[in-house]
């Protein structure tokens, strides 16, 4: 099996580690705006060889759409015209309605399945990538019933052999929850980060303060600007709805701190303890 990775960063490099491991006889291909990721990826045995588009993807078995979301709208459609019959394309953003909405127009949808990996760190680019972070995790694949069975039995087996649990949604219903259990924490932290940074000049002072609680807080703050403005750009709606409910906490928080109500601020806190008992399922399935 040929396998092309475009995007050789975080998540399409530590793909092809973990299914490198499964599929010891596959060939990857990379394919990468970035002479310098193509050289890295090379080097950390993340593909095989880097190759221009126009010869990858012709060859490909299965090709990995793992770029920021804005380019892979833009790529998808030229990625369909050079498949081969027999070829699959999958794509890794983090916002799947306006991915599969260009899909849908295309006559070749078919070949396409639409796939996002729930997991990442706040670090990017080839030298990221490790084997471990997608066994485990859990993949969301969106209107399956859209993309041929050759091609969605393709990408459910791929995914499965590297470890991780499988999930089926709408792009709609993906996009809603996503704005609040990812894209938030996201925005969150580059606020947090921005409001220390502002307040406290004295960076030196920052440092010597910060205790874990913060690091691991602002931590998603030092997340790529160049990958985090398109989702919150096409996920702009749901981002919208999910930050003026965290909003309104905000300020409900705020007027019970103001007013030294201390039973309203405890009972605050207490709902959001249940958290724990969410968390704490998630981890045992």
């Amino acid at each position: 099996m040929n396998i092309t990775i475009i995007g050789i960063g975080l998540l399409g490099g530590s793909m092809a580690l973990a299914v490198k491991e499964k599929y010891p006889k596959a060939r990857f291909f990379g394919v990468d705006a970035s002479v310098v990721h193509g050289q890295l990826a090379v080097a950390k045995g993340l593909v095989d060889e880097v190759l221009p588009f126009e010869q990858a993807v012709p060859q490909s078995d299965l090709v990995v759409l793992a770029t920021p979301v804005n380019t892979i709208i833009n790529l998808l459609p030229t990625v369909l015209d050079a498949l081969p019959w027999h070829g699959t394309v999958v794509d890794l953003g983090s916002t799947k309605e306006t991915i599969c909405a260009i899909a849908d127009t295309h006559p070749r949808r078919a070949q396409f399945v639409a796939a996002h990996p729930m997991a990442g760190t706040e670090n990017s680019g080839p030298g990221a990538a490790f084997r471990e972070l997608l066994p485990g995790k859990n993949l969301i694949i969106c209107d399956r019933e859209k993309s041929n069975p050759d091609s969605l039995t393709l990408v459910e087996s791929v995914f499965r052999d590297i470890g991780m649990k499988l999930f089926y949604m709408t792009p709609s219903e993906h996009d809603l929850h996503l704005a609040y259990v990812s894209h938030l924490s996201h925005i969150s932290s580059f606020a947090l980060g921005l409001t220390v940074l502002e307040k406290e000049k004295d960076e030196q002072a920052i440092f010597d303060m910060a205790s874990t609680g913060f690091s691991s807080t602002v931590r998603l703050a030092k997340s790529s600007p160049a990958m985090w403005a398109p989702i919150f750009d096409q996920n702009r709606q749901n981002v919208s709805r999910a930050l003026a409910d965290y909003i309104q906490f905000l300020e409900q928080f705020k007027a019970a701190i103001d007013g030294q109500d201390l039973s309203q601020s405890y009972d605050f806190m207490n709902r959001a303890n249940v958290i724990r008992r969410v968390l704490d399922g998630i981890e045992k399935r």
